[in-house]
């Protein structure tokens, strides 16, 4: 398996900001088929370093992860959070 985690920090923190952009993650579950788990957290420190949400995701295998990459469903997330996003950080690993 090839867990997939991003962390997102958002132009807008308000709690309403935040739980807007997290269901539009969400709404990735089921719909793509490479995509094994999808889970959508939001944080709950506040503190300068926290990030707004993080997405950990599972594939099978690196390609598809890249099938994925590329899904038009994830093409649809992507350009909200490049509208929505301040910032973001990613690790890929085998689990």
């Amino acid at each position: 398996m090839i867990t997939h985690i991003v962390m997102f920090k958002l132009k807008d923190r308000s709690a309403e900001s935040i739980e807007r952009t997290a269901q539009v993650l969400r709404d990735m579950e089921g719909k793509i088929d490479e995509l094994k788990h999808l889970e959508v957290g939001i944080d709950v420190l506040h503190s300068e370093r926290s990030y707004d949400i993080a997405l950990v995701t599972k594939f099978e295998s690196m390609e598809a992860l890249e099938a994925y990459q590329v899904h038009p469903v994830h093409k649809k997330v992507i350009e909200h959070m490049s509208q929505v996003r301040d910032a973001s950080v990613s690790a890929d690993y085998v689990s």
